[in-house]
Formats: C-alpha cells, sequence, structure tokens
C-alpha cells in the first residue's frame, strides 16, 4: 500500500504558499519528504509486484529472509518473538506470518533446543528452494534501479538517508504498539 496518495506531488510555489497560511511549514523540507515518500512508494512496487507474482507478500518474505543465511550455508533458527523484534511486527502479526509459510511448508516450527516452553521456527527445503528461485530477479531490479547512481552518490544517499532515519527515530520514537507486515 503506497505512503503517499498523492498521484502528482505539489509544485514548489505551491509549497510556498501554503508557507504564508502555515508558519511552521518549511517549503524544502516537505518537497525532500514529498519525493522521499513517493521514491519509497516507486521502491516498494517494484518490488511488490515480483513478490506478488511469486506468491509472497513483504511480511512473508522478511521471514524468509531473517531465516536465511546463504553466505553460510546454513538457515538460522528463531523464535516467533526473536522475529517480531527483528522485522519490527508485533507477535500477533507474526504468528499470522509465521501460519501461514509453515503452511504452504515454507518453515516450520520446531521446539526451541534450549527451552521446550518455546519454539523455534526454521526454513525447509521448499522455503530455501522459494528463495533461491526469487532472489536472483529481486536483487537484479534493485541494481537495475539503483543504477541511475553512480557509488559515490549512492553512499552519499546512504549517509543522508541514515541521518533521516535517525532524526526521526530520536523525534519520534515509536510506539510500543509496533508495526504491520
Amino acid at each position: 500500500m503506497p505512503l503517499l496518495l498523492l498521484k502528482d506531488l505539489p509544485r514548489y510555489e505551491c509549497l510556498l504558499e501554503v508557507a504564508q497560511q502555515f508558519p511552521g511549514l518549511d517549503p524544502s523540507a516537505c518537497e525532500v519528504f514529498l519525493h522521499l515518500l513517493r521514491t519509497g512508494d516507486e521502491a516498494f512496487r517494484v518490488t511488490e509486484e515480483h513478490f506478488h507474482a511469486k506468491g509472497l507478500s513483504q511480511g512473508r518474505f522478511t521471514v524468509l529472509m531473517l531465516l536465511y543465511d546463504k553466505t553460510c550455508g546454513e538457515t538460522h533458527a528463531f523464535t516467533p518473538a526473536q522475529l517480531a523484534e527483528m522485522s519490527g511486527v508485533t507477535r500477533a502479526t507474526m504468528t499470522g506470518l509465521i501460519d501461514t509459510l509453515e503452511r504452504d511448508g515454507m518453515v516450520t516450527r520446531r521446539p526451541h533446543p534450549e527451552d521446550r516452553r518455546q519454539l523455534s521456527v526454521e526454513l525447509t527445503k521448499k522455503g530455501i528452494a522459494r528463495l533461491d528461485d526469487l532472489l536472483p530477479e529481486h536483487f537484479r531490479r534493485i541494481a537495475s534501479v539503483m543504477s541511475v547512481l553512480s557509488e559515490t552518490e549512492r553512499k552519499t544517499m546512504v549517509r543522508l538517508l541514515s541521518k533521516i532515519a535517525a532524526s526521526a527515530s530520536e523525534t519520534f520514537p515509536a510506539s510500543v504498539a509496533g508495526g504491520g507486515a
């Protein structure tokens, strides 16, 4: 679902006019913020379309990736609570994601090796195969979208986006309720 529900962004001149009515409005800050949201929506759309074609949601993909570690040739096992924390969703949301992944045979729940009262979630061979099928095109899409930037521009963008994320977190800390997937 898009974060910015505007088809066309307002021109800078329009933001200057609105600033006359709302003295706290910084036109250049609003312009950058709107472009950031629009860019995030487009990036989300690129991955969402691919995931949808492969029968996955962003949330389910996130869970699979948290459990996947191709570089070590091993998979990870986490409790549902750990997965919820790592992905920034509620435990209830994570339970729903795990339920559908388990129903589709991509993950399994097993008794936790150290605490029998808990469960560990692990990838199955089918889950690994799904990722092995999905990831090459996923990474190709990311590379294609980012190809318009030079390596120096990419590093600058990461630095700037990190500053914005830190400012948002410090100024408006996340609520305890958590987000959805």
